[in-house]
């Protein structure tokens, strides 16, 4: 269950508060009559079906709340009562299937923002990925996996290409187009460095047996960074966000970008340039397979509606 608070200018209470008690899957209806102070308004609460969240976000903006007023959603993890359930019961599929895209792009677009802390998860994962290589230790390239926040960018773009949202195509995209680059950057740096050092020599990177698949790109790659472009927006859309750490292991974007980065400081143009391919054919793999599944989720909702709107004419 979600809950729904809505505030509103006073005339347009009782429409609010028709939609609520029409929808099946609304439960624990409540009206504060004058109880907002900014903005002022009326304010309504209600729990309601995760199900049916998504089309009800619909009609209230129909009636101009997200600018007159404002509408939230939480998430409910503990609801203790019958007409909870009877609600949850009487709406349409499953919780879990839904999607709520105004959920989705919230959380997309805050996930996407090229800030310091994703430029600073995304360099270290290069890093932690390098050495990994450098050492010829899968435990480390993993590790760089999950720390990767490669995801929520793509993810914004995916979201970006279905619903033609240009703020998210834009926001994505430059997370991704300045933030691979210079972790890629800083990466090559550290590879001089160790270079410099004696930690590092082209003739290391001859007897990697454990991390070939770094940078051996096949129809493999492609097919698992189409599966974690689904699981990942499956995980995304429907709040299972525990998921998201098995994406994170199953697509090789910042090792491949990490070992691009070293075998070209080392010279190893073959290695750098299959690296480089690996790391085109997951972003690339992981934006459509998404985009598919949201847009299979769209059209699902819209035959849903359809269907609800004629068995209710």
């Amino acid at each position: 269950m979600l809950h729904l608070r809505v505030i509103g200018p006073p005339d347009r209470t009782d429409a609010v508060r028709a939609v609520l008690a029409e929808e099946p899957g609304v439960a624990h209806l409540i009206v504060l009559p004058g109880a907002a102070v900014r903005p002022a308004g009326d304010v309504l609460e209600a729990d309601v079906a995760r199900e049916c969240a998504d089309a009800l976000l619909g009609r209230l903006r129909d009636l101009g709340l997200d600018h007159d007023g404002a509408v939230t959603l939480e998430v409910l993890d503990t609801v203790l009562s019958d007409a909870a359930d009877e609600a949850e019961e009487a709406a349409p599929g499953e919780g879990s299937d839904a999607v709520v895209w105004d959920e989705l792009i919230a959380r997309t677009g805050e996930e996407s923002r090229l800030s310091f802390s994703f430029q600073a998860f995304l360099t270290i994962a290069c890093l932690l990925a390098a050495i990994g290589a450098i050492t010829d230790s899968p435990v480390l390239v993993v590790g760089a996996m999950v720390l990767g926040p490669e995801f929520g960018p793509l993810a914004a773009v995916a979201v970006g290409v279905v619903l033609r949202r240009r703020d998210l195509l834009r926001r994505g995209g430059l997370a991704l187009l300045v933030g691979f680059p210079l972790g890629m950057a800083i990466t090559a740096l550290a590879t001089l460095l160790f270079d410099a050092t004696g930690l590092l020599s082209s003739s290391t990177l001859d007897h990697l047996d454990q991390v070939e698949f770094i940078y051996e790109v096949g129809p493999f790659s492609l097919i698992v960074a189409v599966l974690a472009g689904l699981a990942g927006i499956l995980a995304l859309t429907s709040a299972k966000a525990a998921s998201l750490v098995g994406v994170f292991i199953s697509v090789t974007t910042v090792p491949a970008a990490a070992f691009a980065s070293v075998a070209a400081v080392e010279g190893r143009w073959r290695e750098a340039g299959l690296s480089a391919l690996q790391l085109a054919v997951n972003l690339v793999g992981i934006v459509v397979a998404a985009a598919l599944a949201l847009l299979v989720a769209r059209r699902s909702r819209r035959r849903r509606d359809a269907g609800r709107a004629l068995s209710s004419g």
